[in-house]
């Protein structure tokens, strides 16, 4: 049994990929959603100080998500598919590869609002003015920036420490995606969950943009710009995270990041990262094949490092 459940990473990336994210199965990520807005709901029904009850709810959520998890594997004859099915479940970079396909043949189509249409479902910022250069750097930001977020985080947690440590992880992520917000409503209440976050994606979002520079090596991409300009160019960024990947993909593609965007009602000139050059067809192309690459370099580096163990 034990065998076994070292090979769960690998082949949920592998089911990951082929599979992306089922629309009919149950997803945690979503209960995850509906526990927090209950949360949110029960906290200002009561009046209570929202940067107290927002660290309790990472304590609690992630620790009841990690016990979830951790009690379903445990399940007589179910444990073991129940394992596997978490693990899957949660990584998200088929999901994102698919989606960025298809947001990406929108644009190349001349789809224009239904590339910002779905392009809105993938970012927090305003999309409805953007125009097709504009709308391949956001996608190109997004995506970069999320091979941390849904795949190499979480990746890496379910490696070290089995589908309790990725839900765990998993449980931060999606509060620090609905509630790590600066605005009047989360500013208090989502400041415990961005701070967890960057705690947990601190070494894994270095640990992506070395897997970009290895990966577009492969690619015959500019890996030894981008090995020698992300660090400076991603401690620019006010998170200290989000700039490692998109700094690392700015400088393999020879295209920048950054500029103007609307978050919320409000304009934000976010750092410039990378060269002037524009992101194209053949670069989004070229990004999301090397998202691809990325997972199965840490699947091949997870089986590389069982077997040398186990040896």
């Amino acid at each position: 049994m034990n065998e076994l459940a070292l090979l769960v990473p690998a082949v949920a990336m592998l089911l990951d990929l082929a599979l992306g994210d089922p629309k009919r199965l149950p997803h945690p990520v979503r209960g995850i959603g509906k526990v927090l807005d209950r949360i949110e709901q029960f906290v200002r029904a009561r009046g209570w100080p929202l940067g107290w009850a927002g660290l309790g709810a990472v304590l609690a959520v992630a620790g009841g998500s990690a016990l979830t998890a951790w009690l379903a594997c445990r399940i007589p004859l179910l444990g073991p598919l129940l394992a596997l099915y978490l693990a899957f479940a949660g990584l998200g970079l088929g999901c994102l590869v698919r989606e960025g396909r298809s947001v990406a043949k929108l644009i190349d189509r001349g789809e224009i609002e239904a590339a910002r249409a779905a392009l809105a479902l993938l970012v927090t910022r305003d999309t409805s003015n953007l125009d097709v250069p504009s709308l391949r750097r956001t996608l190109a930001e997004t995506v970069s920036e999320n091979l941390n977020d849904a795949f190499v985080a979480p990746f890496l947690y379910l490696a070290l420490f089995g589908p309790a440590g990725l839900w765990a992880y998993k449980a931060v992520s999606t509060m620090d995606s609905m509630w790590g917000y600066r605005t009047e409503r989360f500013a208090r209440l989502g400041h415990a969950a961005a701070k967890a976050d960057d705690v947990l994606a601190w070494t894994t979002a270095r640990l992506t943009a070395l897997l970009m520079v290895l990966a577009g090596m492969l690619l015959g991409l500019d890996w030894r710009a981008a090995f020698r300009r992300t660090p400076g160019d991603a401690r620019k960024m006010e998170s200290p995270n989000a700039g490692w990947p998109m700094s690392a993909a700015a400088w393999l593609f020879g295209a920048g990041m950054g500029g103007p965007a609307v978050y919320f009602g409000e304009l934000k000139d976010k750092p410039r990262l990378g060269p002037d050059g524009e992101w194209g067809r053949r670069e989004i192309r070229l990004l999301l094949r090397l998202g691809v690459m990325v997972g199965l370099l840490c699947a091949g580096v997870y089986v590389g490092v069982v077997v040398w163990v186990a040896g």
